[in-house]
């Protein structure tokens, strides 16, 4: 070997050692910012950008360009029915009009707690999106996105989950809360900030934010953003029933959310946001019965422009790191 073919082969050496160690570094900083779950992220949809997009752009869902016209038009609730499953369990499907088309659809669980368990789950790493899911819990009757998680997928709230206490111990709880214990389920309007009450005793239990509508009948978000995202939300209606929703489309932001839930027919005392998103999944199953959601829409408005986000696997559904799922009590 010659002494030039020996400088170049010392040369792609060096190359190659240089790339692994960005490589090196690149992983490192992943894990010590997301962990686990920024790994999956990577491999399971490649990673989330945002893009300006106008009000009107095509890649834009029918529910999100009607939202972003100014002014934003009133929605009123269509008919609906609700159909029982199973005992002490009910699924109906909302229609959200405007100017007498439906632009979106809320799918609806109606529940009583004294029939069925509430779980709260977390899976930190990142690996289950509602199909994952499905397969992890297949006693769930009812499978739907959770509150709110850090970078590394673990809760952002308080947490309890089967009885095992996670998320922050220091927190300024202003929203609710749903809580869940072997007697039932509800949930709590946390204007007095007392969460640690609230969740005292509870075997399944989270914090959410903002509270769409309180005890006091009213909504709670005051402000509207101009956030626009498929939503779910966990609801308490004056029979004491609990009412899980997803809706179809991004129509809402939270504020018209809140008001459209307070006039609309499904009569609800307490009203709770949940994560919003793509990753607003939702699945019921029963024999003879399934119906699944897989959420897509997320915008934001910034500086009076329009972001929209995306992910390189188009095709890819989203983790969900945080869920709550709806079980047969055991006899």
């Amino acid at each position: 070997m010659n002494k030039r073919t020996i400088l170049k082969h010392r040369r792609l050496m060096a190359i190659l050692a240089l790339l692994l160690l960005a490589v090196a570094a690149i992983c490192w900083w992943i894990w010590e910012r997301n962990g686990a779950y920024g790994f999956h992220v990577l491999a399971r949809r490649g990673g989330t950008y945002w893009v300006n997009v106008n009000p009107d752009d095509a890649r834009l869902s029918p529910g999100m360009r009607v939202a972003l016209s100014v002014p934003v038009p009133t929605a009123s609730a269509g008919p609906m029915t609700w159909q029982e499953r199973e005992q002490g369990f009910e699924v109906a499907e909302l229609p959200v009009m405007v100017d007498g088309r439906e632009l979106d659809r809320i799918l609806l669980a109606r529940i009583d707690s004294a029939r069925y368990r509430f779980v709260v789950r977390n899976a930190p790493a990142g690996d289950k999106g509602i199909d994952e899911w499905e397969r992890a819990v297949p006693q769930a009757r009812l499978i739907v996105n959770g509150s709110f998680f850090g970078l590394k997928g673990l809760p952002d709230t308080p947490f309890i989950s089967e009885g095992t206490v996670m998320g922050p111990s220091k927190y300024n709880a202003r929203a609710g809360a749903f809580v869940a214990d072997q007697n039932g389920a509800g949930v709590r309007d946390l204007r007095d900030g007392n969460w640690r009450q609230a969740l005292a005793g509870a075997s399944n239990a989270m914090v959410s934010y903002p509270l769409l509508i309180g005890d006091d009948g009213q909504t709670h978000v005051k402000t509207d953003s101009g956030w626009l995202a498929n939503r779910s939300f966990v609801a308490q209606d004056r029979q004491g029933r609990i009412i899980i929703g997803t809706t179809r489309d991004a129509f809402f932001s939270l504020a018209r959310l809140a008001q459209f839930l307070k006039e609309s027919p499904l009569d609800l005392k307490v009203a709770l946001n949940l994560d919003g998103g793509p990753l607003a999944c939702q699945s019921v199953r029963f024999p003879g019965y399934e119906r699944k959601l897989y959420a897509l829409w997320e915008s934001q408005m910034v500086d009076n422009q329009v972001k929209l986000l995306r992910w390189p696997l188009s095709d890819a559904t989203w983790a969900m790191a945080v869920v709550l799922t709806v079980e047969p009590k055991s006899d």
